[in-house]
């Protein structure tokens, strides 16, 4: 988390510095991601923060994908992807149904339609709620 922070001061930071030594500093940066890419293990694991800021990055500017050397940009694109449609499916959720009825009561009503065969569903409805039970 803080590293996050750190990076997002360093951001607001880079916006006063100069053309060229940004250029500098980029150079640098990405000789130091192919020296460490070379001898760091082959999976890498990476944080969910880390993961939030490249789709985070990658929604900004697409072309983001050019200058990805640590993880595949298809990794990037991909979580995008899965995070879309994790959206629309919280989204499209279904946000309430009908309200469950208890066993008890569930009970009752068989118990009473065996009991008394002739009655139809409006009968029992009237009966449950002469018992002060309300079901839909």
């Amino acid at each position: 988390m803080i590293s996050t922070v750190f990076l997002f001061v360093r951001m607001v930071c880079d916006c006063f510095k100069s053309r060229r030594r940004l250029e500098a500093e980029v150079l640098v940066m990405r000789h130091q991601l192919n020296v460490l890419r070379l001898r760091a293990p082959r999976r890498r694991h990476l944080r969910w923060v880390d993961r939030v800021l490249f789709v985070w990055l990658y929604r900004c500017c697409p072309r983001i994908l050019e200058a990805i050397t640590v993880i595949r940009p298809e990794t990037v694109v991909r979580r995008h992807r899965m995070g879309f449609a994790a959206y629309w499916r919280w989204k499209s959720r279904p946000l309430c149904g009908r309200p469950r009825i208890d066993k008890e009561i569930r009970d009752l009503i068989r118990r009473m339609s065996s009991e008394n065969p002739l009655w139809g569903a409006p009968r029992l409805h009237g009966e449950l709620l002469k018992l002060g039970v309300e079901v839909a």
